[in-house]
């Protein structure tokens, strides 16, 4: 793995596949930084190394060139968050844009706009690719969030950078702390795996089988198991058509030595809204007009024991509908144990975007080892898949 450790970029253009695809209001201000914030050290550390920054990045899936989508809206916050001066050019290529590339100097930054207003961005054309590469002399991607596409400035442009293509620093972080999770993490290794369906988890699933010696299992995707062994789940979200598929899943894994956890107890509503009337009960006997919306005192208890034993830890998705104030406290509380066990020297990854939601809106930011930024890249390396955006830097 190339990285940025001992580079020295003096009097280097370096183009860095940034991932700034933002939301937006409807004044076209920034409701969130994170991602600006996330490059910020990757960039920082080239232009004290001498060296000059050209940011490439996506923003929104527009039709063409629309000007809701131009990265110019960002540009006074990208300048404002890395705390320098940031030109912003309204074309990504083309002789004009690399006239103003050719033109930086040292230290100097500028933002070019969005790939997307190209249909060969996505594409992964290669003369588009081509294109963009003459916009630099060095290549570094940072862009986790779109490492799983073979678009062109993410896969592609790596084949015109043999020697000087890099993993930015954030792009390192995340394949370290998979890494860690999938491979080189310290046993106990613990997932805790949420979201309301059992069907978008099972390739998750089955390739951490091999890897975990736990499984928490929680949010909807709870009530296909409970049916499965027999249970009885009311109106609470269940695919029937997954049932076989639950049983054979913890045959596999009692074969394979990996301890399954399901909740003992849940809050039950009668209707799905936060005023519901609640109350707790086994998570075997939901009466038929109720639906489970959150776990149980019980099971918190339970969860909590599991999780301080554990010293690697993968959070990905939510005990339960956190959207709603009244049945976020297991979440609240999962979030509480999995940060008392990192303070005591576990490693937690948190990964997908319900689970980064609720660790930003409830306060666990920093009180975790990693969050990722990559939704889609992370479920992806977690079901074992080889990210092209990586293999590009690699080969």
């Amino acid at each position: 793995m190339q990285t940025l450790k001992n580079q020295d970029f003096s009097d280097r253009r370096v183009i860095v596949r940034v991932d700034f695809n933002v939301p937006l209001d409807s004044n076209f201000q920034v409701t969130d930084s994170t991602r600006i914030f996330a490059a910020k050290e990757t960039i920082d550390f080239i232009l004290n190394r001498g060296g000059c920054c050209v940011l490439i990045s996506h923003l929104g899936r527009p039709k063409g060139k629309d000007a809701d989508l131009s990265l110019s809206h960002i540009s006074a916050k990208v300048q404002e968050i890395l705390g320098v001066t940031v030109s912003f050019f309204g074309d990504c290529i083309g002789p004009a844009a690399e006239e103003a590339t050719a033109a930086l100097t040292p230290g100097s930054v500028i933002l070019m706009e969005n790939l997307r207003f190209y249909p060969e961005e996505t594409a992964g054309d290669l003369s588009f690719a081509e294109s963009l590469s003459r916009l630099g002399d060095c290549y570094v991607n940072d862009a986790f969030g779109t490492a799983h596409r073979a678009h062109a400035s993410t896969t592609i442009m790596a084949q015109f950078f043999t020697k000087n293509k890099f993993f930015g620093r954030l792009l390192e972080k995340e394949v370290n702390a998979i890494e860690k999770v999938m491979r080189s993490g310290e046993k106990p290794v613990l997932a805790i795996l949420g979201g309301a369906k059992v069907s978008s988890k099972i390739t998750i699933i089955e390739n951490l089988l091999d890897k975990i010696d736990h499984l928490i299992i929680g949010g909807g995707m709870v009530y296909t198991f409970i049916k499965a062994k027999g249970g009885k789940v009311g109106k609470s979200i269940c695919e029937d058509d997954y049932c076989d598929y639950a049983t054979a899943l913890l045959v596999k894994a009692k074969e394979k030595g990996v301890k399954v956890h399901l909740p003992k107890d849940v809050v039950i509503a009668d209707d799905f809204s936060n005023d519901a009337t609640q109350k707790v009960c086994a998570v075997e006997e939901i009466p038929d007009e109720w639906e489970a919306l959150d776990a149980g005192p019980e099971t918190l208890k339970y969860f909590e024991k599991v999780v301080l034993e554990s010293k690697t830890i993968l959070w990905n998705g939510p005990l339960g509908v956190f959207e709603f104030e009244n049945f976020a406290k297991g979440t609240i509380a999962l979030g509480e144990h999995i940060a008392k066990s990192t303070e005591n020297g576990a490693f937690s990854l948190v990964g997908g975007g319900d689970s980064v939601a609720a660790v930003k809106q409830f306060g666990f930011e920093s009180k975790m080892s990693y969050i990722s930024t990559g939704g889609g890249a992370m479920l992806e390396s977690l079901e074992g898949k080889n990210l092209p955006g990586i293999a590009a830097l690699l080969e």
